[in-house]
């Protein structure tokens, strides 16, 4: 299964790309996976993503667009997040200490412990793409 989102930048549409996200993996995972574990975890990364191109790589540029890709395939999620800013130089990013209480930052490290590959690649096509996959378990069938 493929699916695409396109929607604004702009974080009153973030319950609508939660519910994108949720009700597609719903329709093509229906009872193999276990939502209350799998649900928050993909929620919680997609968000990150989508908040950071809104509050960062399109900051003040609320009409420019965020596309978002799905290619679902048996128990394996492939996620894009294309946004269309200046890009975010990963040379640049150090992980936070949380000895030093710092408030922003935590994105790029939640993303990787969440998700089994990460990749950003900047000025693709005329836009930065974020691509997150990732392979579910299966839920144990009962005897």
């Amino acid at each position: 299964m493929r699916s695409e989102l396109h929607v604004p930048s702009d974080l009153k549409f973030l319950t609508i790309v939660e519910n994108w996200l949720l009700g597609c993996l719903e329709v093509q995972f229906k009872s193999s996976v276990d939502w209350s574990k799998q649900s928050s975890r993909l929620r919680l990364v997609l968000v990150e993503a989508y908040s950071n191109v809104v509050r960062h790589a399109h900051k003040d540029q609320p009409l420019l667009p965020v596309l978002i890709r799905l290619e679902l395939k048996e128990q394996d999620i492939a996620l894009e997040v294309w946004d269309y800013g200046k890009g975010f130089d990963l040379a640049d990013y150090s992980p936070p200490n949380p000895s030093d209480q710092q408030e922003g930052g935590y994105g790029w490290l939640i993303m990787h412990r969440l998700m089994d590959k990460v990749e950003y690649q900047l000025q693709v096509d005329g836009g930065n793409c974020l691509k997150l996959e990732v392979s579910l378990p299966k839920v144990a069938q009962s005897v």
